[in-house]
């Protein structure tokens, strides 16, 4: 394990960003395999709390992917490659919600000091990171206002209450 708090962040923001590009840019295999790789990376040099911080990634997966399965399903989003609706989340955009989680206890956990960051910031970066991904091609917001504003309305009540879940059910990650 890194001992380095600073390291560790730095560390968990890498594999974020490049766990995210991967899955977006290859969606089918390739992506969610460089996350399980990451996770395991994660849970080995990073995290403090395994098995805590484990539940709380199960947590943020189930309530992301039900979140992102809402959205495909009512076509604020739609698959870039298929376009058709989704009876589950596809694999990698699951992948990405549990690259991401790890991020709440380590590299984003500064949103967490000041409340109000989290309603600030989430519905500005989390519909950013869907245009982003939908400019490269594997998920497309087919009614771009009305995308976005779904998109930042949902990330406006998910991300503070995911901070919410782990302040309250998992205060050793705080």
């Amino acid at each position: 394990m890194i001992t380095s708090e600073a390291a560790r962040n730095i560390l968990n923001f890498l594999l974020f960003q490049i766990g995210w590009f991967t899955c977006v840019v290859y969606p089918d295999l390739m992506g969610p395999l460089v996350v399980v790789a990451f996770l395991v990376i994660h849970f080995v040099l990073v995290s403090q709390h395994r098995f805590t911080e484990l539940q709380f990634i199960g947590l943020g997966v189930l309530v992301g992917s039900l979140l992102d399965g809402l959205w495909l399903n009512a076509g604020i989003l739609t698959d870039g490659n298929t376009g058709d609706e989704h009876l589950i989340t596809p694999v990698w955009l699951v992948a990405i919600w549990a690259i991401f989680m790890t991020t709440l206890s380590h590299s984003l956990n500064w949103i967490s000091r000041k409340v109000w960051l989290a309603f600030v910031f989430a519905p500005i970066a989390g519909p950013l990171a869907y245009w982003s991904a939908s400019k490269l091609g594997n998920v497309a917001l087919p009614d771009l206002p009305l995308s976005l504003a779904a998109l930042a309305l949902g990330w406006f009540v998910v991300f503070p209450l995911l901070l919410f879940f782990r302040k309250s059910l998992y205060p050793e990650l705080v």
